[in-house]
């Protein structure tokens, strides 16, 4: 005993907390536990007043704790009660006021469903890759439309609410039917046969696809890929009106607009009459408004006019106007439009006689220049000094200036002032 008593006294004690601190550090940052998908059977489910899920989620070998908080609970599809064998999907961690681990769960199914859960989810993504789901393909709803078609169940409460709250908000509009099937194996090829018939007819102006609400396999037909498809080359603007407000299809994401229910869809399509009388009621108010004060404004201007006289004596006006029509027939007068022509032609005139003698002048100096030029070069020129007897001396075109580049015998050229003369060298006797 004493040397258990031993070894215990060696031994750092930690507390509880401490304890459980660690444990809840283990199991948050091992990744097997971060992301788990468990089946069982739900047991001892109670709904919090908050919207939590508490639960038991069991084996025939074991259980777990289990919570769901209420952000992701209220997306749950279906209803969870004792006895459902379900898939969770969440991660492992560690309450610490009571030192126990639980499941958190983020997603519950229905066992069966995930399959359908999973196809769900990759023809979401590959549609959404695509640019399906895209903000600048989605087509506006016209503020006022004269026709709604609805692709429905003709039998079904859901097309009994979108005529009675159309009608009941804008009396208006008329409704055309467009009956489908709204679940089962055949609901999505009629589903697409309408959508391509309103296109086809082009009668609406807008098309409400949809349904009530059920279970996901209810729903189904809604998260097709041709029924997505048919939405999307659809011309006529699609709202998608599927389910309750926690359901989401793809049609939804597909879908010009998407309303919470069929319900939803009615007041999103048309405008409410009474909010448009109640509007239409405030600008009448305001236009009277508007219409008495300018009138009370005219009414004072009016007076104040009729204060000046003006009314009483409108010759008052004219006799203005015909003083200052005489100033300005004075002054016509005075300026004479003739005499300003006949001012500027004798302007004109002189400007003409003052280049005309300008230009003579000018020419007068050039011809002077021109011939003083004449003598200058006549002074120089070869021709005035071969008429003094000199002549010019050429061999082969090239004007010889002594005979240092002349021999006996060459062929020259001799030119004088009065012809040219073609002469063969004798002999050359140089100057000493």
């Amino acid at each position: 005993m004493k040397e258990n008593a031993g070894d215990c006294m060696e031994k750092k004690p930690i507390t509880v907390s401490a304890l459980t601190r660690y444990l809840k550090f283990k199991f948050d940052h091992d990744e097997n536990l971060q992301k788990v998908l468990i089946r069982g059977e739900i047991s001892n489910f109670k709904r919090h007043s908050r919207g939590h899920f508490y639960f038991t989620l069991k084996d025939d070998k074991s259980q777990i704790s289990a919570i769901m908080f209420s952000s992701n609970a209220n997306l749950v599809k279906f209803s969870p009660k004792e006895g459902d064998q379900v898939l969770a999907d969440g991660y492992v961690s560690v309450y610490e006021p009571y030192g126990k681990y639980q499941l958190y769960v983020t997603k519950l199914a229905q066992e069966g469903l995930g399959e359908l859960y999973a196809t769900y989810e990759r023809l979401k993504a590959s549609l959404k890759t695509e640019g399906l789901f895209a903000e600048e393909r989605k087509k506006p709803i016209p503020p006022f439309p004269k026709r709604i078609g609805v692709i429905t169940s003709p039998t079904g409460a859901a097309v009994r609410d979108i005529i009675h709250i159309t009608k009941r908000r804008f009396p208006l509009t008329s409704i055309i039917i467009y009956p489908a099937l709204v679940q089962g194996e055949y609901a999505k090829k009629t589903i697409v046969t309408q959508i391509e018939k309103a296109n086809q007819d082009q009668m609406v102006d807008v098309l409400i696809v949809g349904r009530g609400g059920g279970s996901i396999e209810d729903l189904w037909p809604f998260n097709e890929e041709v029924v997505a498809r048919a939405i999307d080359h659809s011309v006529i603007p699609v709202i998608s009106a599927v389910g309750h407000e926690t359901d989401y299809t793809i049609s939804d994401f597909v879908a010009d607009v998407r309303a919470p229910t069929p319900s939803g869809a009615a007041e999103l399509v048309v405008p409410d009459q009474r909010e448009l009388l109640s509007g239409l009621a405030d600008k009448k108010r305001r236009l009277q408004h508007l219409i008495q004060a300018k009138t009370e404004v005219m009414k004072r201007r009016l007076k104040q006019l009729r204060d000046t006289g003006v009314l009483s004596y409108p010759e008052r006006l004219l006799s203005d106007e015909k003083v200052r029509l005489s100033h300005l027939n004075d002054r016509l007068m005075q300026t004479k439009p003739t005499r300003v022509i006949d001012h500027h032609k004798e302007k004109l005139i002189h400007f003409m006689q003052t280049i005309h003698n300008h230009m003579k002048q000018r020419l007068s100096e050039k011809k002077h220049r021109f011939n003083r030029a004449l003598e200058t070069l006549d002074h120089v020129s070869p021709l005035n000094i071969m008429k003094k007897g000199y002549a010019i001396v050429r061999k082969e075109d090239t004007i010889l200036k002594d005979t240092s580049k002349i021999n006996s015998g060459d062929m020259i050229d001799v030119l004088m002032r009065d012809g040219v003369l073609d002469c063969e060298v004798k002999s050359i006797k140089k100057d000493d």
